[in-house]
C-alpha cells in the first residue's frame, strides 16, 4: 500500500473524516436511487464512478421516500495511515485475511485487506475512500450493507440465499459453499414468468400468517463455470476465454474464482428484476448435492428443527458493517440466532436437494413443484 505518513490515532469519527476526504471536491449532482422507502444519495469526487453506479443500479427508480441516507465515495490512491487494525474472524472454511477493523467510541473503520479500500461507518457518516473505480464491487457491497442494516433494524432476518419469483410462487435457494445456488437461480430464471430478487442475501420477516421475503439491489456475481454452461450468459466471456475454460476438468472449472456480473435487466428484460418489493415466501431449497454423487438428484421435504445440520447453509453473519439499533457494532464472535431461523421457517416448505449435481434436471423438478 502507498501512504504518505502515519495518521494520528483517531479518538472519534470526526478525526477520520478529513483524513479520508482528503479535501476532495464532490461532483455537483449526486446519484439518487430509492430502495423501498429509503432514498440513497451517493456523492463522489468522480463523475465516472457515479455513472458506473448509476448503470449498476439502473433498475432502481428514484421516487419520494420517507427517509434519506448519504453515502460518500472518494476515489483516490490507497490511503494507508498505518492504523492498528484488528482482523475480522472469517467464517469456517474461509481462508486468508479479508477484512480488518478499528473501533471508535462512535463508529467503525473497516479495511479491505486485499485492496486497501477504507470504509468509515457511524450513525452520521458513511464514507468509502481509496481506489473506488478499481474496486467498485466493494463499494457496491458497502452501499448494500447500509440497506441491509436498515432491513435488520426493521426485524428482517438475513439469510445466505438466492431468491426469485416463479410465476405466483417465491422460492429461496440456500446451499453449502460451492453448491451452486447462483447457478441454479439463473437456470430457474429461464422460466418465462420468473423475476430476480437477490443473489445471496435474502431477508425474511414474519408477516400476517406468512413469511415475507425481500432482496437487496445486488446483481448476481458468478464464476465462469456458471457462464459457459448457460447459453444466455455466454456473451459475458469472450470466445477465446470460453474455449480455454471448456478444456478444464469439471472440478477445476467449478473451483475457479473469476467473477462476472450479470445485468439481469439487459439479459432477461427490465420487468424481470425487483430487488426491493416484499413478497410471500413459498418454499426454500437447501442444496446438499455433489459433483461426484452416484444417485440422481432428489428433492425431499425436511423439518429444520430435526435437521439442524442444514441450518449453517442458510444462516449468515451480517458482517463488520452491521450496527445494532443501540449503536453497538457487531462483533465477529457474536452468535448467530439459530432459534430465530427455526421459528421463522417452521411453517415454510423446506426441501433438501441431494444426489448428483444436475442443474437441468433440478430446474425441471422445480418448475413442476412451483
Amino acid at each position: 500500500m502507498s501512504g504518505a505518513y502515519q495518521w494520528p490515532l483517531p479518538k472519534s469519527v470526526a478525526d477520520l473524516v478529513p483524513l479520508m476526504m482528503r479535501e476532495a471536491v464532490l461532483c455537483d449532482n449526486p446519484l439518487k436511487v430509492s430502495v423501498g422507502d429509503l432514498e440513497l444519495v451517493i456523492r463522489s469526487n468522480s463523475r465516472h464512478l457515479l455513472e458506473r453506479l448509476a448503470d449498476y443500479f439502473s433498475h432502481l427508480v428514484d421516487r419520494p421516500t420517507t427517509e434519506q441516507m448519504e453515502i460518500i465515495a472518494i476515489d483516490h490512491e490507497v490511503l494507508d495511515g498505518h492504523l492498528p487494525f484488528k482482523d475480522w474472524r472469517r467464517e469456517p472454511g474461509k481462508k486468508g485475511r479479508k477484512d480488518a477493523y478499528l473501533d471508535l467510541p462512535d463508529g467503525r473503520l473497516v479495511l479491505k485487506v486485499r485492496t486497501g479500500m477504507l470504509f468509515l461507518q457511524s450513525e452520521s457518516h458513511r464514507i468509502a475512500a481509496g481506489p473506488c473505480l478499481a474496486n467498485d464491487n466493494q463499494l457496491i457491497n458497502f452501499i448494500n450493507s447500509q440497506v441491509m442494516n436498515r432491513l435488520q433494524h426493521r426485524d428482517w432476518l438475513i439469510c445466505h440465499a438466492a431468491g426469485l419469483r416463479l410465476g405466483t410462487s417465491t422460492v429461496a435457494i440456500a446451499g453449502f459453499s460451492g453448491n451452486g445456488k447462483s447457478t441454479l437461480m439463473l437456470h430457474l430464471m429461464e422460466h418465462p414468468k420468473s423475476c430476480y430478487l437477490t443473489n445471496d442475501r435474502l431477508f425474511l420477516r414474519a408477516g400476517d400468517g406468512m413469511v415475507e421475503a425481500v432482496g437487496i439491489p445486488k446483481l448476481p456475481r458468478i464464476n465462469p463455470g456458471t457462464v459457459i454452461n448457460n447459453p444466455r450468459l455466454a456473451q459475458l466471456i469472450p470466445q477465446q476465454r470460453q474455449n480455454e475454460l471448456h478444456k478444464l476438468p469439471r472440478q477445476a472449472l467449478w473451483d475457479l474464482e473469476e467473477k462476472y456480473d450479470v445485468d439481469v435487466a439487459r439479459l432477461y428484460g427490465p420487468q424481470r428484476i425487483d430487488t426491493s418489493t416484499p413478497v410471500t415466501l413459498d418454499g426454500l431449497l437447501i442444496l446438499n448435492w455433489s459433483l461426484t454423487a452416484e444417485k440422481p438428484v432428489t428433492l425431499k421435504p425436511v423439518d429444520l428443527s430435526e435437521r439442524r445440520d442444514l441450518l449453517p447453509a442458510l444462516m449468515k453473519s451480517p458482517g463488520p458493517f452491521y450496527q445494532y439499533r443501540s449503536g453497538r457494532f457487531l462483533r465477529d464472535d457474536d452468535p448467530l440466532p439459530e432459534a430465530a431461523y427455526l421459528h421463522l421457517l417452521k411453517d415454510v416448505e423446506v426441501f433438501e436437494v441431494t444426489g448428483r449435481m444436475d442443474f437441468a434436471q433440478l430446474r425441471e423438478i422445480c418448475f413442476k413443484q412451483w
